[in-house]
């Protein structure tokens, strides 16, 4: 249960915003994969995931709670609930429970019987989608714990600097409408001008670099060495020695001239005869 509160407040609080009446028993998530696929079946789309315990007791206690505190926004309504369940004794949480796992169970049921019915393509998208998401889900909770161990952020650039010291009185009702305009402004500047910001970016290279020594060194004290940044050593290439066919060049010296001379390799026996005929 505590995974599931951990997923934020934000997340739940835009879980119930979403939820109508009717959608009450089940969530209203539809698998991207297959989103403008047409199915033959009379559902007409993947089974719709189940409601989680919490989510369950959330979405009941939901309307109380915004009732009893009405101007009061969503996220802290949602707060208090996330309290609420916390408190709650493992008997008051396993009707909640229980109730989750049979809807789990007929969930598991639909969806095997939705993908036994699906084309290889279908099949091939449901699992790629699938990919994605959970790769995506660890990119979150890895985000997450280096902001929680104290990553320095990444350096930042020139534009970024000018675009931070000058972004509340740029014009534009969009935030993509001013950052257009920062973009503009920016690209009209002096070289002069703008040398300023480059100096500034250059410095918080500086800071990043130590910043990011100092907090490595503290990651390797904790025995976190798979956070410390990959660094390839630097390894000499081998020399390799190329031969045409079975044949080696090697070097015969004359006794009487003192010369060197070309020869095929030793197992054949004329480069020796060769030499004593050049000799006598």
């Amino acid at each position: 249960m505590a995974t599931l509160i951990s997923c934020g407040p934000g997340f739940v609080a835009k879980t119930l915003g979403l939820l109508s009446s009717r959608s009450l028993a089940r969530c209203t998530c539809v698998c991207a994969a297959v989103r403008g696929i047409s199915f033959s079946t009379s559902s007409g789309g993947p089974p719709k995931r189940p409601l989680t315990g919490y989510l369950r007791y959330a979405v009941q206690q939901r309307p109380a709670v915004a009732k009893q505190y009405p101007d009061v926004r969503i996220v802290e309504i949602t707060k208090k609930i996330a309290q609420e369940w916390r408190l709650l004794s493992p008997e008051q949480k396993k009707p909640y429970q229980e109730a989750a796992l049979a809807a789990r169970e007929v969930y598991k049921e639909e969806m095997t019987k939705f993908k036994e019915q699906l084309t290889l393509a279908q099949a091939t998208a449901l699992k790629e989608e699938k990919r994605k998401k959970v790769a995506k889900r660890r990119a979150i909770r890895k985000k997450r714990e280096l902001t929680m161990l104290g990553k320095p952020k990444r350096p930042r650039s020139a534009f970024n600097i000018f675009m931070s010291e000058h972004f509340q009185e740029a014009t534009g009702e969009s935030m993509q409408a001013k950052m257009k305009n920062l973009l503009e402004d920016w690209s009209k500047l002096h070289t002069s001008q703008k040398e300023v910001y480059m100096q500034l970016a250059e410095d918080d290279k500086i800071r990043y670099k130590n910043e990011m020594k100092s907090w490595e060194e503290h990651m390797v004290e904790m025995g976190r060495e798979d956070l410390i940044r990959n660094r390839k050593k630097k390894t000499k290439p081998k020399k390799s020695v190329k031969a045409k066919g079975n044949k080696t060049k090697i070097k015969v010296v004359s006794e009487s001239e003192g010369t060197e001379m070309p020869a095929s390799s030793p197992g054949t026996g004329k480069s020796a005869s060769r030499a004593k005929k050049a000799e006598e």
